[in-house]
């Protein structure tokens, strides 16, 4: 009998991939949630393949799994010191400096 695929294994992918993109391009705030949402359904899957490992092939699992917690991490880098530049009101003038960064880029 040939083994089945984890119901969550795609989710989890795919949840992986938008959340290390999304710590980079949102603050960290949406890699944070999707990376959650990702290690969650993981976890999952993990016990529903301790439950059954006759069943289902744990595939890649661990591979995606890794990738959400390492998206988590970086996630949380950008959300603490984002909450360090608004702490000590840092982030306006943070801003100031990529919009001139931006300007000197659109001049050259």
């Amino acid at each position: 009998m040939e083994k089945q695929k984890l119901p969550n294994q795609t989710a989890i992918m795919i949840l992986g991939i938008t959340s290390f993109i999304g710590c980079c391009c949102t603050n960290g705030i949406l890699g944070l949630i999707l990376a959650g949402i990702g290690l969650h359904l993981a976890k999952k899957d993990e016990k529903m393949h301790a439950e059954n490992p006759d069943i289902y092939d744990l595939g890649s699992l661990k591979t995606w799994k890794t990738i959400n917690i390492i998206s988590l991490v970086i996630s949380a880098i950008f959300v603490l010191y984002l909450i360090y530049l608004l702490a000590t009101g840092k982030f306006a003038e943070s801003m100031e400096q990529y919009e001139e960064l931006m300007n000197q880029l659109q001049n050259q």
